[in-house]
């Protein structure tokens, strides 16, 4: 038993830091994943680098080819209309239903998800992708719905990469935090309304930029 939770230990930190890669633009679109190389780097065998890698095909972030190995699935501009236009037409409503439904405990964990998000460091994007995704989720958990939850968690996950090239223009952070906080405060009055209209704008905005800036070639596959 020990050996198996030790594998699984190692597991979660190769997801990590191979996902973390990719997030940030490290490992680039269709670069091929050297696994024994990365297995050679990180200190591991290749049971737990199989599983990580695995796991990271599961989320999008890689594919696979018989006989070819792993590597790393594209950034795109269609690939971004399409996360980005089902986030429009799932999250927003869930999120204002969640703003109704919430209980104390899960007010609370939206503030804390929402501080978390406001004190990351904007150098570093990839930390900030993942508290982006953390606040939008605990903004929808609250409602109950299980599958609109895990349907808006999967898209958030496929969303971070772009994300992290969304706030790489200068003054995109300050936007964000300008537009995040409108997003916690009319979500905590309970403004249904007025908090489906702005994460839609907020959410709208951001496939804008992201169009333009795969327009000019600014975002790197």
């Amino acid at each position: 038993m020990p050996v198996s939770i030790v594998a699984r230990t190692l597991s979660d930190r190769v997801f990590e830091i191979v996902r973390e890669r990719i997030v940030t633009g490290e490992l680039r679109g269709n670069m091929p994943i050297r696994q024994d190389a990365l297995a050679s780097e990180l200190g591991v065998s290749k049971i737990p680098l199989r599983e990580a890698l695995a796991r990271l095909e599961q989320e999008g972030l890689l594919t696979s080819q018989a006989n070819r190995g792993y590597s790393v699935q594209p950034m795109s501009a269609a690939q971004a209309d399409e996360i980005f236009a089902l986030r429009l037409s799932i999250e927003p409503a869930a999120s204002a239903s969640a703003a109704l439904a919430a209980d104390e405990a899960g007010r609370q964990g939206a503030l804390a998800a929402y501080h978390a998000l406001d004190e990351a460091a904007s150098s570093n994007l990839a930390e900030v992708a993942v508290r982006n995704r953390v606040f939008h989720i605990a903004l929808v958990r609250p409602a109950g719905r299980r599958l609109t939850t895990s349907l808006v968690e999967r898209l958030g996950i496929l969303a971070e990469r772009y994300t992290v090239a969304h706030l790489a223009p200068a003054g995109r952070d300050a936007r964000a935090h300008v537009e995040h906080q409108g997003l916690i405060d009319s979500w905590m009055a309970r403004d249904a309304a007025a908090h489906e209209r702005l994460l839609h704008d907020h959410i709208a905005g951001t496939l804008a930029d992201l169009r333009a800036q795969f327009a000019a070639g600014a975002v790197a596959a």
